[in-house]
């Protein structure tokens, strides 16, 4: 996987404007599509050995790699004409787009002038993207031999991809850890700003906390907000043989002590399990719930400022999706509300919990 110094992140303070209304979200929405849009099609000039060679790879699955540029080009594509759709409003980054075949001519002569309003945005918006397209390809070089949430084993399976634009869900990993934890912080912020956002917790820790407080203090904590699982305990589920009784164990502890908040969701630890599991997940009415826009803010990657500007930037290329923070990491009490702030009021919405994932 990247190395920590290879998490793509943008210094949003480099745009020259501040996303106040939705047509500015839009202007920026676009020229972050363009800018993504330009190294996508660049990449695939590479052969198989140029690829790995970028990638850090020994060997790439270059089926998946195509399958999940296809997937990349069509959500750019939704993108890009939601996004034109104030082009009467603000002609910045404006383009003739109609289809596929005018979207990669676009993004083929895409450039920024010298003396552009926005020139200094440039070259590190460059940059973040072709360290995030890295990111992506490098996960779809590896799948579905090691999986991860770049891509779906089926229906059964939700991401973002079906949120109507502008919508964005906050989900929470590690949820209930016993030290560090913000859950509490997180879920107080949240019901005071009337949102509410996914917690997925381990079965272990909600048994730990349960032997230090009372069913009703848990309950508290998760006042208004969803309450998943990862599991008994935070290891991958791809090659466990006890997943399927970790996955059992940890959905039926929550749903009997957290009832009003349970929803019957799994969130794979690092986005890893099975490729067959389809038949047991709807054996227990469950859903695997991925992600589509990563904080990355985990032990020893991003901090705070970084991981939130990442997020927005993230935002922009995708105008729709699931977020996924780590609530073990304090960078989330500075990160969650930057964000909010940022974007209180450019037109966005943040979907209630209940209706994620549909």
């Amino acid at each position: 996987m990247a190395a920590p110094g290879d998490m793509a992140t943008l210094d949003r303070s480099i745009w020259p404007e501040q996303l106040s209304n939705p047509t500015l979200f839009d202007v920026a929405s676009r020229a972050e599509i363009l800018m993504f849009a330009r190294g996508l099609l660049a990449s695939e000039a590479l052969d198989e050995p140029a690829l790995a060679q970028r990638l850090g790879l020994r060997t790439v699955n270059l089926a998946s790699i195509n399958h999940v540029r296809q997937r990349l080009w069509l959500r750019l594509l939704s993108s890009y004409n939601f996004a034109q759709q104030s082009c009467d409003q603000d002609a910045s980054f404006c383009f003739l787009v109609e289809d596929m075949p005018t979207l990669r001519e676009q993004a083929a002569k895409f450039q920024i002038s010298e003396d552009s309003y926005y020139i200094k945005w440039a070259e590190p918006s460059r940059l973040f993207h072709a360290q995030y397209l890295d990111e992506q390809l490098r996960k779809a070089a590896l799948f579905p031999q090691t999986s991860s949430e770049v891509d779906r084993f089926g229906d059964f399976e939700r991401n973002g991809d079906e949120m109507h634009d502008r919508l964005f869900l906050l989900t929470f990993d590690s949820a209930a850890n016993a030290l560090p934890d913000n859950t509490d912080w997180v879920t107080e912020y949240l019901r005071k700003s009337n949102m509410s956002g996914t917690f997925f917790v381990l079965g272990k820790d909600i048994q730990t906390r349960l032997a230090e407080r009372s069913v009703a203090s848990l309950q508290s904590t998760y006042s208004m907000q969803c309450v998943g699982v990862q599991g008994w305990e935070f290891r991958s589920h791809s090659h466990w043989q006890d997943w399927q009784d970790s996955v059992r164990r940890s959905a039926e502890l929550v749903k009997s002590k957290l009832p009003e908040n349970y929803v019957p969701l799994f969130r794979p630890p690092d986005g890893q399990r099975r490729s067959d599991a389809q038949g047991f997940f709807k054996s227990q009415g469950l859903q695997v719930a991925l992600w589509d826009i990563d904080a990355q803010d985990g032990a020893g990657k991003l901090k705070a400022g970084q991981s939130a500007q990442r997020v927005l930037t993230l935002m922009l290329l995708w105008r729709h999706g699931v977020i996924n923070f780590n609530v073990k990491q304090d960078g989330v009490k500075t990160a969650m509300p930057w964000l909010i702030t940022q974007t209180a009021q450019s037109g966005i919405g943040w979907e209630d919990c209940q209706n994620g994932f549909q």
